[in-house]
């Protein structure tokens, strides 16, 4: 915590904070695109490893922040209360022209709103649910930053409608994924049969989601396998642990099943499936993007589940659907995840035509394809540029 920051118009300083993998990335195309403009520009905050092969100056880890659960937080509380008050008194003391807090809401819009009531300039870049639950939140937001920049259209539809500056940008999966992906080019990548049909099993890439979804899904590819002998089951793990954990509740579930698991390369076994049997999160847009069928599953601990159920209002749960308005594609959600409702839904995407659903993917990733670094960029530098 020693650095000091210097400022000037043309080398400004850059304060953020990104608690996670994605936030890295998003926080790395961000750097490169404000780079161009001001290449004396200094980084400065809490970034990942991809930040900081770009000259990103971490005060903490960004491991500090990657904390998910209401149970994991209260046992680190202390600590994550230790880090921001130490990067308040810090920006304070060395301030930014602009700090940006990428994605981790619980843990930037409190820092966010620290700097603000001191003069500094913020920005939150990734909504936070607001539309989904705790929508009362969108005040603290309000009072917390200067400019939302907003991944998904209908969020900025929200803010406009509680009159709180919000930029819509785009999503960056959608600038990285192309407008086609050539399946028999994925499945040359991986070595995989070009003429077989290929289900992909993708529980999760958290332990306790993975926990919670395999065993329906094993079950759901052992019916299948017994009525299609050809079809194969590719499983994307994005982690040597991940994987570990998959084949020992497969050895459980699922003994004589054969899958191929495949490490750090889901785009890849996306592009190569026909259908995905899936987890919901960011990778039904990715799926989406990449257009390919998908039957989305999602189940959570009982307590969860009762207080979402009482929080969250929505008709839908999966990002597909939502950005849609309308289902796209078939949700099941806690009892509705078992192999007698699994199987029918993936049999009729394996097995028929989905080019209506394409065209709808590809009406998604349109909407969503704004080159989103840029535009991201374009909202720092006028918040940058405009008087206090």
């Amino acid at each position: 915590m020693s650095s000091t920051l210097t400022t000037n118009t043309l080398s400004p300083v850059f304060a953020i904070v990104v608690g996670e993998h994605s936030g890295d990335t998003l926080g790395l195309g961000l750097m490169q695109v404000l780079k161009t403009d001001y290449p004396d520009a200094q980084f400065i905050g809490i970034g990942g490893a991809k930040m900081e092969k770009l000259g990103f100056e971490s005060l903490f880890a960004m491991e500090e922040l990657a904390v998910m659960g209401i149970v994991e937080v209260l046992g680190r509380i202390h600590r994550l209360l230790y880090v921001r008050k130490s990067l308040v008194h810090h920006f304070i003391q060395n301030r930014p022209d602009v700090f940006i807090g990428i994605d981790a809401p619980d843990f930037n819009i409190g820092l966010e709103l620290r700097l603000k009531e001191q003069g500094i300039k913020t920005i939150h870049y990734v909504s936070p649910s607001v539309w989904a639950w705790r929508e009362k939140r969108i005040f603290k937001i309000a009072k917390a930053t200067d400019m939302v920049l907003s991944l998904l259209p209908f969020e900025k539809d929200f803010y406009d409608k509680h009159q709180v500056p919000c930029t819509f940008v785009g999503h960056p999966l959608a600038d990285d994924i192309p407008m086609v992906s050539d399946k028999k080019q994925a499945r040359d990548q991986l070595s995989l049969p070009i003429e077989n049909k290929i289900l992909a099993l993708m529980p999760g890439s958290r332990g306790g989601e993975l926990s919670r979804l395999l065993e329906p899904f094993l079950q759901s590819a052992v019916q299948l396998q017994k009525e299609d002998e050809t079809l194969l089951f590719v499983a994307p793990m994005v982690s040597e642990k991940r994987a570990e954990q998959f084949s020992k509740l497969k050895l459980q579930f699922a003994p004589n099943l054969k899958v191929q698991v495949i490490i750090d390369q889901t785009q890849a076994v996306m592009a190569a499936s026909d259908c995905l049997l899936t987890a919901s999160g960011t990778v039904t847009l990715e799926a989406a993007l990449i257009k390919r069928p998908m039957v989305i599953c999602y189940k959570f601990t009982l307590l969860t589940y009762l207080l979402a159920k009482w929080l969250v209002k929505l008709k839908w749960f999966s990002l597909p659907n939502l950005l849609a308005n309308k289902t796209l594609v078939p949700e099941l959600l806690q009892d509705e995840v078992c192999s007698e409702k699994i199987i029918p839904l993936v049999k009729a995407r394996l097995y028929h035509d989905q080019t209506q659903l394409n065209d709808s993917f590809n009406t998604i990733h349109q909407q969503l394809k704004c080159n989103a670094s840029k535009q991201a960029a374009k909202a720092v530098i006028d918040l940058l540029n405009t008087p206090n």
